[in-house]
């Protein structure tokens, strides 16, 4: 009974958390000031998103290290984005993903914010709540993306991310596992 308790106070602050991430990230981009174009109208908060795959390549957790091919898994990101005139998006992505071993399908969400440094290149910084799990976390990430002239796709990236998460299950040792990580996508 105690445990059930313990597990439901715990989602309930993890949702709790994962609404006020949204919120502040909508809110930042709505109270961000806009800059007036030369012709005297109001630049827009463009609207895009992205979606692709995710391979932890490496992951180091509680003294171990494992690879993709000791335990496969493998994500699947779906992003919207909301960009304003300067340098910074907030971008909301949704992460299912499927692990081999234990079999099992696990569903993260991972506001963040992401900055243009140019040349097509991209840093930023997520953070992450696994729906019914005791782990969150924040995932570090750099990325380059490649201009896509014609289609509804605008282009084509590959991102390289640093996964960091803090588990705290109520009956089992504490571990924060690191991994490597390559998402590969495309935004529109």
């Amino acid at each position: 009974m105690r445990r059930e308790k313990t597990l439901r106070t715990a989602t309930f602050h993890v949702k709790r958390t994962v609404v006020l991430w949204v919120a502040v990230g909508v809110l930042l981009m709505s109270r961000a000031p806009s800059a007036v174009a030369q012709t005297g109208g109001e630049a827009p908060t463009r609207i895009g998103g992205h979606l692709g795959f995710v391979l932890p390549l490496v992951t180091h957790a509680g003294g171990n290290t494992t690879t993709l091919a000791d335990n496969f898994s493998i994500g699947f990101p779906l992003g919207i984005t909301f960009k304003g005139q300067g340098r910074m998006a907030y971008d909301l992505e949704l992460v299912p993903g499927v692990q081999g071993t234990p079999r099992q399908t696990n569903f993260t969400v991972h506001p963040g914010l992401v900055w243009g440094v140019g040349h097509d290149f991209g840093v930023g910084i997520r953070a992450a709540f696994d729906v019914n799990s005791p782990q969150w976390g924040f995932t570090p990430l750099v990325n380059h993306s490649w201009p896509i002239t014609e289609g509804l796709f605008k282009a084509y990236f590959v991102e390289a991310v640093l996964p960091v998460r803090f588990n705290r299950p109520t009956n089992g040792p504490s571990t924060t596992p690191v991994t490597f990580g390559m998402h590969f996508g495309v935004a529109f």
